[in-house]
């Protein structure tokens, strides 16, 4: 039923990729100024200086990513009736997940690399709301199991 626990982490881990789309995941600031320097973005890494954008590196395959991965949590979390699908989505899913979390990590280094490798970058929200949608749909996989064992079990006593 969609009133269940595992439909509010599922709930969660899609409304968390889905914001990581729109939200910075890392940023790099001129120590001397707090004017950004670089910004990775699930659509692009941007390098300005003064202001304009220097260069430009299309990232659009994070906001791929992640828009998948928050598309099969709501797919998982409509599909109730059926515990052993929504299992497989999950697995799917956290598969997903791990890759939006490769790329951005990827992307950061090359970002770190490539401006000013001196000066230390920040993490942004939407680097950690990755991992919290992969920690959210572990959570509601477990609740699928748990209830699905629970019916499991009372099918053996009828």
């Amino acid at each position: 039923m969609i009133q269940r626990l595992q439909s509010i982490f599922l709930f969660l881990a899609s409304l968390a990729m889905f914001l990581v789309i729109f939200l910075p995941i890392w940023n790099k600031t001129l120590p001397e100024t707090t004017e950004e320097f670089a910004v990775l973005t699930a659509l692009d890494l941007t390098y300005s200086k003064d202001g304009e954008a220097v260069n430009k590196i299309q990232t659009f395959y994070i906001a791929i990513l992640a828009f998948v991965a928050s598309a099969i949590a709501m797919g998982s979390l409509f599909s109730y009736k059926n515990r052993l699908l929504q299992m497989k989505l999950n697995l799917g899913n956290t598969i997903v997940m791990a890759a939006v979390l490769i790329l951005s990590t990827y992307f950061l280094f090359e970002g770190e690399k490539m401006f000013a490798p001196d000066v230390e970058g920040q993490w942004r929200l939407g680097f950690f709301l990755t991992p919290f949608a992969m920690i959210c749909n572990s959570i509601a996989n477990r609740f699928i199991r748990k209830d699905e064992k629970m019916v499991r079990s009372a099918d053996r006593l009828r």
